[in-house]
This record gives C-alpha cells, structure tokens and sequence, in this order.
C-alpha cells in the first residue's frame, strides 16, 4: 500500500463541511498555543495519571468483581476500550473542566475534544475533524502513558468514510510532525495486587477463609507495598465492611511483628514519615515491626 502523503502547513484543508481555512502548524495556531499555555500551567502528566488510574479502576470495578488486572482475560475487550470513554469525565474531574459541547469542553475559550487508546491511534469524530484533541495513548504491558495537544485537521486523518460514525485516525506523521507533546512517557501505578503469583492472589481472593485472615495475608505478601483503598475492597469484593476487616486485621498483624499503618489516622501517617513513607488518605502500608526479633 502507498504510503499516505499529507498536506503541509500553508496549503489549503480539504475539509469542505468547514469554512475554506489554511493548515496552520503549531507554532501559527493561536487557539492551540492558548490551550497549551493553560495546560502547561498545570501538572499535567501527574493529574493525566490519576485520571486514567481513577479509569481503570472503574472499568474493573474490583469491589464489586475481584478484577485487578485490566489485561486479565476475564476483562472484556470492550470493556477495555471503555477506559476511554471515563477519562474524558475523570479529565473534566482532575483539571475542573466543564464539559461542553460541541466537543468535550472548554480551555482558554477554545473548544477541545479529549481523546485516549490503549492501542495505536485514535478514532477522531466529524465533530472534532479540524479541532484541537488531546490524544491519550496508554501502554497497559509497560503501564504508562503519554499525551499530545493536536488540531485533528481532516488533511491530516487518514482517508475514507472511516466507519460508519465518520469516525477516522489520525496519521502518524501528522502526530508526529504537528502535534505537541505535553508530557513524556508518564508512569501508571501497578495495582500491589499484581505483584502477587497466582498461588498467592488465589490464596488472597479465595471465597474462604474470611476477610480478615485474607487481608492479613495480603498485608504479608506485600510487605512494604503502599496498597490503596481500592485494593482491600477487591480483597472484599461483594463482603460486608471490607475496611473494616482491614482494621482487624491490623490488630491480628501485631502477633506477627507486622505494624499496620494507614494514612486515615495521624498516628500512622507521623510513624511512616518517621521511617520515609509517605502515606496519603486511603493508602495503607504493612511494616516490619523495628524490635520484632530482638530479645526482650
């Protein structure tokens, strides 16, 4: 197949549904220049990964299924492209954007749509053909991701009625050549459950024994490991009061020389700066008790 030669910067846009406008580069397009000022102002790769984290994590509905692992062959196709379509609302969220229409929302006075793939490109809609897109791209195997700020000129998407919605992608030269990067590759955090083997995540997510002695467990196994809230509600996936058999389990971790903190309580939070953790609300975090071991 040929390969697909673009228009450049300077010509004309084929797009006739717009009024006749000249392919503007980055540096020449103002809307794109004021959108990139406001996004620069913000820590957008840190706030991008809580968004997506915040997606996953709906997606997998663990308190609900037990899933931990998008990749995991129990989660749905479909289900993964979904992760998407919630990040638009978790970006709305993360910057306290509003949404808007045509598009997604609003930045700078200039209508943006938000875009994002697990795979390789993006489907852009007629709606966002000459608009400016934020593409996500997320690489779930090396868990990151990286975005760019883009207008989604229909020169520059690749040819054809795309499918039936007239949705099309956007070629890589274009993204490579007229798009600008707004963060490098940014690092997605691993779910601690993941770093259990599949004996241990059976014996974590087993239907029996109760809460408290898998929780125990998982606290053993992942020693050291900060382990969000999220997690131990998947440890309790359909159980009543997972948290609260966290706490319990706090209390039944002392016999073992293991010290449970969590970010909830002062106490906790002072005892793991103590030792160079930092410890945010929600987050809990097993510890070798310091005197465990010595003789008394």
């Amino acid at each position: 197949m040929a390969r697909l030669i673009l228009q450049e910067p300077g010509e004309v846009c084929t797009n006739s549904d717009v009024s006749e406008h000249v392919l503007a580069g980055p540096d020449d397009d103002a809307e794109l220049q004021a959108v990139l000022s406001w996004l620069n102002s913000h820590p957008t790769a840190h706030l991008y990964t809580e968004a997506i984290r915040n997606s996953i994590d709906y997606v997998l509905d663990g308190g609900r299924t037990g899933r931990f692992d998008l990749k995991s062959p129990d989660v749905h196709p479909g289900e993964r492209a979904s992760v998407g379509a919630k990040l638009e609302y978790e970006v709305l969220r993360v910057f306290s954007l509003p949404k808007t229409k045509p598009l997604d929302t609003l930045i700078a006075g200039a209508p943006v749509d938000i875009k994002a793939t697990i795979g390789n490109n993006w489907s852009i809609p007629t709606e966002a053909h000459c608009q400016l897109c934020i593409c996500t791209q997320i690489q779930l195997k090396k868990n990151r991701h990286r975005s760019w700020l883009v207008r989604t000129h229909r020169s520059w998407l690749y040819r054809g009625a795309g499918n039936k919605d007239g949705k099309r992608g956007l070629a890589v030269d274009a993204r490579n050549n007229w798009s600008v990067p707004l963060y490098d590759w940014a690092d997605l955090p691993v779910n601690p459950l993941r770093h259990l083997n599949d004996e241990e995540a059976a014996q974590v997510l087993a239907e029996k024994p109760g809460q408290v002695k898998r929780l125990l467990m998982m606290f053993r196994f992942l020693e050291g490991h900060i382990i969000p809230r999220n997690v131990i509600l998947t440890v309790g996936a359909g159980r009543d009061d997972p948290m609260r058999r966290a706490r319990q389990a706090r209390d039944e971790a002392v016999k073992e020389g293991l010290t449970i903190l969590c970010g909830d309580w002062v106490d906790s939070r002072s005892e793991a700066a103590a030792r160079g953790i930092a410890l945010g609300a929600g987050e809990w975090i097993a510890l070798r008790d310091e005197t465990a071991g010595e003789d008394r």
